[in-house]
Parts: C-alpha cells; structure tokens; sequence
C-alpha cells in the first residue's frame, strides 16, 4: 500500500498526541502503588469503561470477526458473544462486591476470602500465571495480528514496524501507570471506532452498496439467512445444535476468559477498582457490554462480508480484513485506517503490560519477596516488571499462527473454572482449595483430551460440545470433592471477609446472623436478578436491531430496538430505585477498609 504525505501526517499526528497523552500523566502516576495501577480509585464511569472497550478493542479483534464472518457469517460471532451473558452478570451481581473488597489486583482476593499457606500459594501462583504465560499468550497474539497489517499495508519489514509499536507504548505505560494508559484509551478508542467506520462505509460503497452485499453474500453463502442470521440455521454443519446449546447454556457461565470471566476478574475488576465508588463501577461495566457486544462489531462484520465476496479463496480468511483496507482507502484515510489499528494495538498493549505488572509487584514481590518496600521502591518496582514483561512478550509472538486458535486456547485451559469463581463469593463453604483443585482439574482434562483428539477447534465436529461438557463435568465434581474433603476457612477470615463485602444471601446465612445482620440479602435485592434478564434481553436485542437495520431489514431493526430501549429503561427505572446506589454509597471507601489484610495478606 502507497501511503502519500498525507496518510503520514496523519499517523504522526497520532503518536505525538498518544504519547503526549501518555507521558503528560508520568507524575500523577507514579506517586503511589494505588494511582499506578488504579489512578488511585478515581474514575468516572464513562471513562473506566471506555477503556474497557478500547482494551478488547485490539489489533486482532477485527481480524478475528472478519475470519469468522468469512467462514460462517453472522452467527459465527457466537463464539464470543455467549460472554455477554456472563459480563452483565459482572455488572449487577459483581461490580459492586469488587469494589467493596478494595484490593489492589482480583488475585489479592485470595487472601481476603481465604486464609492460610493455601490462599497464599493461590495467591502467588495465580499472580504468575496470569502475569507471565496468560498475558504473554495474549500479547503475543494480539501483535502478530499487528504484524499480519503490517505486512500487507506497509513496505517495510513487518516485525520492525511492530516492535517500534510496542516500545512507544511500553515507553508511556512504563512511566505513566493506569492513568496515562485510561486516558490514552479513551482518544485511542475514539480514533479506532472512527477509521472502523469510515473503512465499513467505503468497502459497501465499493460493492455497490447494502443491496449488493446482500445479494452478493447470499450467493456466497447460499442464502441470506446463512449469512446474516444471528440465530444460525439448523441446517449448518459448522455450528450443531449441541454446540450452539453449550455456546448459550454452559460455556457464558463455566469457562474462564479474559475480559469475560465468571464472578469477574483481570482487567475489568482492575477498572472497576479504579472507580469512584460503587454506582460508578456498575455503570462502567454496563456501558462495556453495551458498547461491546452490540455497538462495536458490526463495522467489522461489514467488513468481513465484503472480505468473503472479494477474496472467497484466501488461506488465512483473517487477512480479508487488510486487504480492504489496502484495496479501498483512499490518501489520507489510509493514513486514519493505520493510526486506527495503531489505536486498537496500543490500547490493548499498554493495559496489558500494566495489569499483568499488577501482579508481579502486588501480588508476588511485596507479597513474598520485599514486604516492607517503600512507596517510590513501589513504583519503582512496578515500572521495572513493566519492562519485564515487554521483553518476555517479544518471545512469544512467533507461537500462534491465528488470532481464533489463541481464543481457543484459552477457552480450553479455562473451561470448568467458573462456577467456582462465581460461588466463592456466595457460598460460605467455598475454600482455597475448592479454586485449586478447580484450576488443576480443568487443566489436566484439557490436556488430557487434547492428546486423545478432542479440543475446541472444530465446532463442526461435534468436539467443541463433548470436550466443554467433559471438561466442565469432571472440574466441577472435582472441586466440589476436594471441598467436603477438606477443612472450610476459618470463622475470622470467613466474618472478616463478611464485614469487608457483605455479600448476603442464603450462602452466607449462618455467617451473617452470627454477626448480627441478620438475614442480610444480596445487594440490590430481586431487583439484581430483574436488571440481569432486563441487560442480557437488552444487548441481544441490540445486537439484532442494528444487524436487521443494516441489512435491510428496517422493520425487525425497529422492533428489536423497542426491546432494547424497553429494557433498557426496566434497568434505568430499577437502578434509580436503588437506595445503596441512589445515595452514592460505597462500601469500598468506608472505614470497613481497616478490616482489610495488608498488601502483604498479613
């Protein structure tokens, strides 16, 4: 692709406003532990969850659903869309107990809920894992994905251009902390959603517009309905029943994965403990699955449609994306379109970078190796593991050949851990060895399945169904085992813990009357459940509005739309209805905060 002065200005106008950006906030960042990896529990809801948004939204994103677009139209999205029943969940039911809890990283959660050598091994050991093979897998995918743009878009050798990339963001991630990163992200995200746009507006143009794509694509996939139907045919081979029925009744609620973890977790809990107080931690999570799930993909699914018809004989499908790009943009849009994936790269990058630095400082070096450091060793130390994981992340990119087979993945070593997550905040009983043992079982089945033939690589084959419900089988009968088996917390950290987040409920009955709150209910009540059904009727319905309205059918759009907007305001009424809410109360400020472990789990 030949880019004009034009298209260059634009790209440098990009870095110097990102990085300025970055680099302006160095020294609110790095006055403590808390403002360095929660802005010190600050933000506005608008703004934690619009970095959110930009952190999902990365380089890879639009590849990943232009490949499955290409493969299996619309209703390929479901391989990710289940998660929204599992982040509205976050929204009603979790947001508010992790700020409550007001720890530093959700891995510290261990040694609040849990007590003893066991929660610190769990503590420590998760803090790892998910600082060093998670988050590198993550990192290393998304920057092939960059390299895949780059060597299509750019003369010049793509894993030059990519880790030029990455040091301008590890540069400002480095020395500014979360601060710097969540208002990048908010200018990152608004320059990514726009070059997303104008590139879905031009390519539909270019193939004679919304009647041609749709007459175009059912030709490709054999009728419109395969292509475009949200709820897939029955009669489609890639995407069984049985696989659909796991998709939508299992897979949301059991497997591990991040950015839609079971009970929250990663870098979702890391906004909302950056959130002002509770009310504010609920309304960013909402406006994340919104905007996720029903708002930003469809530029994207256009895109990959217009993919399919062009170039129907690609080997890697996930390149139709670029190639549009390449083949439709004009000077200086190319230059827009490049600064945009530049955006999306570097969002995801530099929170990546931070949380999984999160970890190695909170959770691993003040916890085990220097307990007693000093604020600025803090930072210090935060800004060195920073650089840390950097270096190890260059090592891994060369490892996953596709965006899809790194989510695969994930999903496999995931698979089964999520009841346990959700439990452990409203079951008493739930104990450090109940997430062990769950993380064990689910690892050992994957891999065990793995070296039979079974895994989740192929949802045709009936594979993907079998080897979620085996493996969600055998890690929850494990877990639950181990549970019985083995001693539950003790009533200190068990009340400590109640005090701290008052989860309520009937799985915390025997703790609650004993401290005299009766019996305390689950916060928000029936409504919580109300406003759970109302989010996920509310995103879906979306989601199916504005696919019905852009391909050409107005009238279903505008009955989905009715929906959602009724839900919508089910959700509104209900939320002002409540009073913890309604008052701006927030727990996680409150004195409670002394009933804390320190950083330490002491």
């Amino acid at each position: 692709m030949t880019l004009a002065a034009s298209d260059w200005l634009l790209v440098a106008l990009y870095f110097l406003i990102s990085a300025g950006i970055g680099l302006a906030y160095t020294r609110r960042g790095g006055q403590s532990l808390a403002d360095y990896f929660v802005t010190g529990r600050s933000l506005p809801w608008w703004l934690a969850g619009t970095s959110m948004v930009a952190t999902t939204f990365a380089a890879d994103t639009p590849l990943a659903v232009a490949g499955l677009v290409a493969k299996y139209g619309v209703a390929g999205n479901w391989l990710w869309w289940n998660g929204a029943m599992s982040g509205i969940l976050t929204v009603f039911f979790f947001s508010r107990l992790w700020r409550r809890a007001g720890v530093l990283t959700d891995v510290e959660f261990a040694e609040l809920r849990y007590g003893g050598p066991a929660a610190a091994a769990l503590r420590g050991f998760r803090g790892l894992y998910l600082a060093i093979p998670i988050n590198l897998i993550i990192m290393g995918w998304v920057t092939r994905a960059m390299v895949t743009i780059l060597g299509v878009t750019l003369d010049v050798n793509p894993w030059v251009a990519a880790v030029v990339l990455f040091g301008i963001t590890a540069l400002y991630s480095v020395l500014s902390g979360l601060w710097g990163i969540i208002v990048t992200d908010a200018f990152q995200f608004v320059v990514a959603m726009s070059g997303s746009i104008l590139l879905a507006v031009l390519a539909v143009e270019w193939i004679g517009g919304m009647d041609a794509l749709v007459e175009q694509s059912a030709i490709r996939y054999g009728s419109a309905e395969a292509a475009f139907s949200v709820i897939p045919p029955t009669d489609q081979a890639w995407l069984p029943l049985s696989t659909l029925m796991v998709f939508l009744g299992v897979q949301w609620w059991a497997a591990w994965y991040p950015g839609a973890e079971p009970g929250g977790g990663g870098y979702i809990v890391q906004r909302i403990l950056s959130a002002k107080d509770e009310r504010h931690g609920l309304l960013a999570t909402l406006w994340f699955n919104v905007a996720h799930y029903a708002i930003r993909p469809w530029p994207w699914i256009l895109v990959g449609f217009v993919a399919a018809i062009r170039y129907p004989d690609l080997a890697n499908p996930e390149e139709g994306y670029v190639r549009v790009m390449v083949d439709v943009l004009p000077s200086p849009f190319k230059g827009l379109m490049l600064a945009a994936f530049g955006a999306a790269y570097m969002s995801t990058i530099s929170t990546h970078l931070n949380w999984g630095a999160s970890y190695l400082v909170n959770d691993v070096y003040l916890r085990f190796i220097r307990p007693g450091a000093g604020p600025r060793a803090q930072v210090m130390a935060s800004r060195a593991a920073t650089v840390l994981l950097m270096v190890l992340s260059l090592g891994v990119m060369a490892f996953l050949t596709s965006v899809e087979q790194g989510w695969k993945l994930l999903l496999g070593l995931g698979a089964g851990t999520g009841l346990v997550l959700i439990l452990r905040w409203y079951w008493w009983r739930v104990n450090a060895w109940s997430e062990i043992s769950a993380m064990a079982a689910s690892f050992v089945t994957s891999i065990s399945l793995q070296a039979t033939g079974l895994d989740l690589g192929d949802t045709a084959s009936g594979d993907y169904a079998l080897t979620m419900l085996i493996t969600v089988a055998v890690t929850t009968v494990v877990w639950l085992t181990v549970t019985f088996m083995t001693a539950p917390e003790s009533d200190v950290t068990l009340e400590r813990f109640y005090r701290r987040v008052r989860p309520g409920g009937a799985g915390w009955r025997r703790v609650s009357e004993r401290l005299g709150y009766g019996g305390d209910t689950i916060p928000g009540g029936a409504l919580s459940w109300a406003n759970w059904a109302a989010g996920v009727v509310a995103v879906y319905a979306a989601v199916f509005a504005v696919g019905a309205s852009l391909t050409g059918s107005p009238l279903s759009g505008a009955a989905y739309g009715v929906v959602a907007i009724a839900a919508f305001s089910l959700i509104y009424r209900n939320l002002r209805a409540d009073p913890t809410l309604r008052a701006g109360v927030d727990r996680g400020d409150s004195e409670s905060l002394a009933l804390m472990p320190d950083r330490t789990g002491r």
